[in-house]
């Protein structure tokens, strides 16, 4: 998926939603920060043009129509990106760190899930919790 404001504007505006000044300044918060950001820090990068519900509550608008996913990395706190390429997470429990997970490494998992079961997975997200490569030598 194409992921630069212009084109999420354009999918608002497709959704038949006015494309407000605070949409705008979250969806270039989060384009600007190239990753995750978690609520707290997309409101600190467009305060004080906007108030914090205002933030929270244009947030969910985001996630509800699918512009931005949500995503719960294990750290206690849910972060927010851009939802561009479908992709899961690989986090580290000793420093925290991330990696992406491509979505294609996971397809014959869920394939197997949808047969097992005879669900039709619309939507998932996986975050696998284990030690990264620069932990990994200290036992961590």
């Amino acid at each position: 998926m194409t992921c630069t404001p212009l084109h999420l504007a354009e999918q608002i505006r497709e959704k038949g939603f006015r494309l407000t000044n605070q949409r705008i300044a979250i969806l270039n918060a989060l384009h600007a920060s190239g990753g995750h950001l978690i609520r707290t820090e997309i409101y600190d990068r467009v305060a004080p043009a906007l108030t914090e519900p205002t933030v929270y509550r244009n947030l969910d608008f985001l996630v509800k129509n699918g512009l931005v996913r949500v995503t719960h990395t294990g750290n206690g706190q849910l972060e927010y990106e851009l939802a561009r390429h479908p992709h899961h997470h690989l986090v580290c429990r000793t420093c925290g760190a991330q990696a992406e997970l491509a979505a294609e490494v996971m397809q014959t998992i869920f394939d197997q899930l949808e047969s097992a079961t005879g669900y039709r997975l619309t939507e998932n997200h996986i975050t696998l919790t284990g030690i990264c490569p620069n932990c990994k030598p200290r036992g961590g």
